[in-house]
């Protein structure tokens, strides 16, 4: 009986496995919002496993999530800590242009969610915190810059301004980034003049 229970268990593990794969593919490859159907298929387990293991859609959010997080965490490396804060900067535009072409297909699928899922309102409020604090430490002249900078700053580095300009402007991921740059530059240019910043301490 229990080696019966055992042989159940592993099956059903490996199902589960199976869907969260499934979905992470099929987002991956630009399908936004897979249906049971499509994630079944790609999986190859019955429509109802679909629903018996992810009855609670946050649950399936919190799996594709935690696989997305493995992924894309080695694409967001730590801030620039030296340099000038113009030089600083362009690192800042580059880190965040290969880690949103990284999770783009994945962030797009979780904002079509947000509203109805706590879990995905949670995480973009991470991530958004997340992005805000390293650009804070890699450019501690926004302590003493006018708010409205930092907040232009902030959200010029966004997924939403990275989006905008390679889905609704439909520019390639090259000219989203001199854009970036543009908007960024101008926007450093008027931080106060400081000599060029050496990090401190260990990198974390």
């Amino acid at each position: 009986m229990t080696l019966q229970l055992d042989g159940r268990a592993r099956r059903a593990e490996r199902s589960r496995d199976a869907i969260v794969r499934a979905l992470f593919e099929l987002i991956g490859e630009g399908e936004a919002q897979p249906t049971a159907q499509q994630v079944a298929e790609r999986a190859e387990v019955g429509l109802r496993s679909v629903f018996r293991h992810f009855a609670d859609m946050d649950t399936l959010y919190a799996e594709l999530d935690a696989r997305v997080q493995e992924e894309a965490r080695p694409l967001l490396r730590d801030p620039p800590s030296e340099g000038s804060v113009a030089e600083r900067a362009l690192v800042i535009v580059a880190q965040r242009s290969q880690f949103y072409e990284g999770i783009a297909h994945y962030k797009r699928a979780g904002d079509l969610g947000r509203r109805r899922s706590v879990f995905l309102q949670r995480q973009h409020a991470r991530l958004v915190r997340i992005l805000r604090d390293r650009l804070l430490r890699a450019l501690p002249e926004l302590a003493r810059a006018p708010e409205s900078v930092v907040e232009a700053l902030d959200v010029v580095l966004s997924f939403e301004a990275w989006d905008r300009l390679r889905t609704d402007q439909k520019l390639s991921r090259e000219r989203a980034t001199a854009a970036i740059e543009t908007a960024v530059l101008a926007l450093v240019a008027r931080l106060p003049r400081s000599a060029p910043h050496k990090g401190r301490g260990r990198k974390r």
